[in-house]
């Protein structure tokens, strides 16, 4: 494989792997929302901006991780014939689906990026009793569907190289 390609493949699993690593963390801080919630409902009057908040930082956690899950592999598979193929085989049928996905995901993008476009022109707000505006959580989705665009392009090199018995790390024969 290409010199260029190997970086862009490193760069991206690099920046992909950072930022999953911090969504991550991003379930507990919904979680702290969810507990002040109970807390307040129970105790004192209930806040307005919890919940919204709770759904933000979950779509946040599901689309900053979502290039991260593809990277790590723990994914869903549909596994009926896959397992029984070669290496080789794997990596024809993965690069298959990886341009599959990155055809999805462009489509995908190209809705976020006139969403967010919208929300920020506009200032469009939630039709919740809180109201709050709806661009920051747009531009979090917008970056999260061209994270894992750009690493469904890594994948499908990788993909790549397996189909042809090597790999991106060294020009050996897997």
């Amino acid at each position: 494989m290409p010199n260029a390609v190997k970086i862009y493949v490193r760069y991206v699993e690099a920046v992909t792997y950072r930022v999953g690593r911090f969504a991550m963390y991003l379930i507990f801080a919904m979680l702290g929302v969810l507990l002040y919630s109970s807390f307040m409902k129970t105790f004192f009057l209930p806040v307005l901006w919890t919940l919204e908040t709770a759904q933000f930082l979950m779509v946040a956690y599901y689309m900053l991780g979502g290039g991260y899950s593809m990277q790590m592999e723990s994914h869903v598979r549909m596994d009926l014939l896959y397992s029984r193929g070669s290496t080789r085989t794997k990596g024809f049928t993965d690069s298959i689906t990886s341009f599959s996905l990155i055809f999805y995901l462009i489509i995908l993008l190209y809705g976020g990026l006139s969403s967010t476009q919208y929300a920020l022109f506009y200032g469009e707000k939630s039709y919740s009793s809180w109201a709050p505006y709806m661009s920051p959580i747009k531009i979090i989705m917008s970056f999260g569907i061209t994270l894992m665009l750009l690493q469904a392009i890594a994948a499908f090199f990788r993909d790549l190289a397996r189909a042809r018995g090597l790999t991106l790390d060294e020009e050996t024969p897997a």
